[in-house]
C-alpha cells in the first residue's frame, strides 16, 4: 500500500494571497502547500480522499487519470469543491463513481451537487456517484479495509480514516480539534499516522503543531506525519523541533506503508 501526498495545506493554501510572511515568499518547495488530500494506492486500488479545490493541477501534476473511489472527510469546501473535476475519472468508465462519506457530508454533496445525484443525470461520462453513507462503520474498497474514524473538528461531523492493506496500516486525519475517546483505539499502534498540524499557536477547530505531537506519542505510530499546514509552519524549522519518528509532510510526498 502507497500514500501519495497530493496536497498538505490548509483551506487558504500557502502561500496565502496577500500575504508576505517568511513561509509565504518562501523559495523552499516543501513550504508550496496545495490544499490536502491523499491518494491510497495498491496494486488493484486508488482511492482518492477528498476532491479539494486544487484536484485539477493535482492530477495533472501526478498523470492521475483514474480512481475506484473517493472518499469523504467532511463537509468544508477546502474538501469538496474540487468535485467537479472528477469528471475526468468517469470519461472512460461505464458504471458509476464510487463515493463514500459520513451523511451531514453526503448531504451536503447532495445538495452542492444536485445534478450530478440527480436521476436524470445519465450521461456517459458525467460523474454519476454511487454514494454510500458508511455511516461511521468499516467498508472495502477492493483490496483495501477503511475504516472511519469519528472525530471533533469544528461545528460540522469530520472522520478521519484507517486504510489497511496486506497486514499494513494508514491513519489519516486531516481536520481534528479532539479525539473522542471512543475513536482513540482505532488510531493506536498504526505503521503510518498523518494527522492535522495547523499552526504553531492554539486554534479553536485544528490541533497545533504542539496537540499534534502530544496526541502523536499518545497513539504510537511507528511513523507520524503532519499533515493540512497553514503558513505559520515552515518546513525546515518544524523537522528540526519534531520528535525523531515525526516529519511534516509535503506535497508530492510518497510512501510506501
Amino acid at each position: 500500500m502507497k500514500v501519495l501526498f497530493l496536497g498538505s495545506g490548509t483551506s487558504t493554501g500557502v502561500p496565502v494571497i496577500g500575504c508576505d510572511c517568511e513561509v509565504c515568499r518562501s523559495d523552499d518547495p516543501h513550504n508550496k502547500r496545495l490544499r490536502a488530500s491523499v491518494l491510497v494506492q495498491t496494486e488493484s486500488t486508488t482511492i482518492l480522499v477528498d476532491s479539494c479545490p486544487d484536484l485539477r493541477q493535482q492530477a495533472l501534476r501526478h498523470n492521475l487519470t483514474a480512481i475506484d473511489a473517493v472518499i469523504y472527510t467532511h463537509e468544508h469546501l477546502d474538501h469538496t469543491a474540487g468535485f467537479d473535476d472528477m469528471r475526468a475519472f468517469c470519461w472512460r468508465r461505464e458504471d458509476r463513481l464510487p463515493l463514500y462519506a459520513g451523511s451531514s457530508c453526503l448531504e451536503h454533496l447532495r445538495r452542492m451537487f444536485a445534478w450530478a445525484f440527480s436521476e436524470n443525470n445519465t450521461y456517459k461520462g458525467y460523474i454519476r456517484p454511487d454514494a454510500h453513507d458508511h455511516a461511521g462503520a468499516p467498508f472495502v474498497i477492493g483490496d483495501i479495509e477503511v475504516t472511519p474514524v469519528l472525530v471533533q473538528h469544528a461545528t460540522v461531523e469530520t472522520y478521519g480514516y484507517v486504510f489497511r492493506s496486506a497486514g499494513r496500516s494508514f491513519g489519516y486525519v486531516p481536520d481534528i480539534k479532539t479525539l473522542p475517546d471512543a475513536s482513540r483505539p482505532l488510531l493506536m499502534g498504526l505503521n503510518l499516522l498523518a494527522m492535522d498540524g495547523l499552526t504553531t499557536r492554539e486554534h479553536h477547530t485544528h490541533l497545533n503543531v504542539a496537540d499534534n505531537v502530544a496526541l502523536m506519542q499518545e497513539l504510537q505510530p511507528e511513523r507520524g506525519l503532519l499533515t493540512h499546514c497553514g503558513h505559520a509552519v515552515d518546513y525546515r524549522t518544524i523537522t528540526r523541533e519534531l520528535p525523531s519518528f515525526m516529519a511534516p509532510a509535503y506535497d508530492g510526498l510518497e510512501l510506501e506503508v
